[in-house]
């Protein structure tokens, strides 16, 4: 019983640490350009493949002082070797224009807090940026797939019968597709070099088109089993027409569903972009985002001199992380 009873217990409180955490990525993300110490774009030429420089408050003698940072100078541009310069401490500077932390003059070096990319620019600002383009794609995408999905799903189950029978079986030729090939194969025909905004639709387009079966045949289960009930029949027997009884009645039973597929989808197209923008056919390296970032990560070379190159892959861990914790089952029975 005490098992059980922790069991429980553990449950409410890991969904709550995911929400949390999912809250936290959100609001790191919209705020990035208070949070980011530079621009996305910014490129310091001398700073590429820089280590990371942590703020600090003892000093290489000892001595406490105000948060400071050690600049890094390059010793060896062949091989990327960069040493600390500890006889110049930098001391930060706290909400100063319009940043949260930096550096008030950069004139002996920049601040890096997380290192630099293969261009020199700053990881952790195009983390934060990167963040708000892959979580809008994917924000965008899931809430296409909950739009289409509702309506096709809603009157499949609501009509039945042949109608029914022509969207389920559509949906399952999609869902037999395998996704990330059908999404590959529909960027691939598409035009490869467009501006970052129409990239941000396409990729969101194509995600919707894929995720909406899963939507559908969930809300065609919902409203063929609620169609049946008392309600639905009285309703009708009181004069209301077939379209207010869907829109009014039985698509808002389908409220904890859509919660729920959202948080699911979300994820999978936070991935579905970091493949394709992996692969060269998402955002341009010009664009911040997860996807794009992690291209300085494929080379193995580098990847074992700079790790820190993986920190885009960090970040789609913890939103996976956080939405297996919001949605943590309920623990199994014992036997």
């Amino acid at each position: 019983m005490t098992g059980r009873r922790g069991g429980r217990d553990a449950r409410p409180t890991l969904q709550r640490a995911g929400a949390a955490l999912l809250a936290l990525i959100a609001v790191a993300a919209l705020a990035a350009p208070v949070l980011a110490p530079h621009e996305p774009g910014e490129v310091f030429r001398d700073h590429a493949f820089a280590p990371p420089m942590p703020p600090r408050v003892v000093d290489a003698e000892g001595r406490w002082r105000g948060p400071f940072v050690y600049p890094v100078r390059l010793v060896n541009r062949l091989e990327q070797r960069y040493e600390e310069d500890r006889s110049r401490p930098l001391p930060l500077a706290f909400f100063s224009r319009g940043r949260l932390v930096r550096l008030p003059d950069e004139s002996q070096g920049p601040w890096l807090p997380l290192g630099g990319d293969g261009s020199g620019r700053d990881l952790l600002t195009r983390l934060l940026f990167g963040a708000r383009t892959s979580l809008g794609v994917a924000a965008v995408a899931a809430l296409g797939a909950i739009l289409i999905g509702l309506v096709l799903g809603g009157v499949a189950g609501y009509a039945g019968g042949g109608v029914d029978e022509t969207l389920m079986r559509f949906s399952e030729f999609v869902l037999v597709m395998t996704a990330v090939f059908v999404v590959l194969a529909l960027r691939s025909a598409l035009p490869l070099l467009r501006p970052p905004a129409t990239v941000f639709l396409l990729m969101s387009a194509i995600f919707a088109l894929v995720g909406w079966p899963w939507v559908a045949r969930a809300v065609r289960g919902v409203i063929a089993s609620e169609r049946t009930r008392d309600y639905s029949v009285a309703a009708l027997s009181l004069g209301a027409t077939h379209t207010r009884l869907l829109v009014v009645h039985l698509l808002p039973a389908c409220r904890r569903l859509l919660a729920a597929q959202a948080v699911l989808l979300v994820p999978a197209f936070v991935l579905a972009e970091a493949t394709l923008s992996y692969l060269g056919l998402g955002f341009p390296d010009t664009t911040a985002s997860w996807g794009s970032m992690l291209q300085d990560a494929s080379d193995p070379n580098v990847l074992l001199r700079c790790p820190w190159t993986l920190a885009p892959a960090g970040g789609i861990a913890l939103v996976t992380l956080a939405v297996n914790l919001f949605l943590e089952a309920e623990p199994r029975p014992p036997r």
